[in-house]
């Protein structure tokens, strides 16, 4: 591999974890470790801890924890508000560790981009999903679930083996991504204005005097 592709491996590797953490940290962790410690990849330096035994657990037990919640209608989007502060710092951890130590601008910038395309899936990932569980019946949630852990895998080893092709794709999804925010902002404001509705005090009618004939004027008192 000359240092061309070892450069473009290491971008689409940033960009990657970096997009695969923002729908879904924990299937990202395990993959990016099992692919490691199988000797499928040759983790940089400053990710070869996700190799690591104890990670590996922790990765795995809280990936079935969330693939459990994530099949839940509403439960799915609490998940989801939480770990706002979870997958877009992991995100931009993730993306530094695939650069690696080369200079320290470098990597701050490589965490700041990583933090940024993570914040952008991650939003997009959540705002479909609260427009996805207004739908009354199960079965598109747990369809759009399964399709997001899929992706997050094999957008993982595209990124990899793959990078031309990981790059066309990561592009079409920007191009999507821009596309569907705002519609998404609009779809989940119409959800939670409706949703918000029955709290809202209703204004009271107001008062109206009846006047039959003409009343006669105050007269003050002795």
């Amino acid at each position: 591999m000359d240092n061309y592709d070892q450069i473009l491996q290491t971008i689409t590797l940033a960009m990657g974890a970096a997009w695969a953490s923002g729908v879904n940290l924990y299937a990202a962790l395990l993959t990016l470790g099992v692919l490691g410690v199988t000797g499928n990849m040759a983790l940089p330096p400053e990710l070869q801890v996700l190799e690591h035994p104890m990670v590996l657990a922790a990765a795995g037990l809280m990936f079935a924890v969330e693939f459990c919640a994530d099949k839940v209608p509403g439960l799915d989007t609490g998940w989801d508000a939480i770990h706002t502060f979870i997958r877009i710092p992991a995100g931009a951890l993730l993306a530094a560790g695939a650069i690696g130590e080369v200079t320290p601008a470098l990597t701050v910038a490589a965490a700041i981009v990583g933090g940024t395309i993570s914040a952008g899936s991650h939003i997009t990932k959540s705002g479909s999903r609260v427009l996805i569980n207004a739908s009354p019946e199960p079965v598109s949630n747990w369809l759009a679930s399964l399709t997001e852990d899929v992706m997050v895998m094999g957008g993982i080893w595209l990124s990899i083996t793959h990078p031309y092709i990981f790059l066309t794709c990561f592009i079409l999804f920007l191009i999507l991504m821009v596309w569907l925010l705002p519609r998404i902002w609009q779809g989940v404001k119409k959800i939670f204005a409706f949703l918000a509705r029955p709290f809202r005090p209703t204004p009271a009618a107001p008062a109206h005097r009846h006047h039959h004939g003409r009343q006669p004027p105050d007269t003050p008192e002795r």
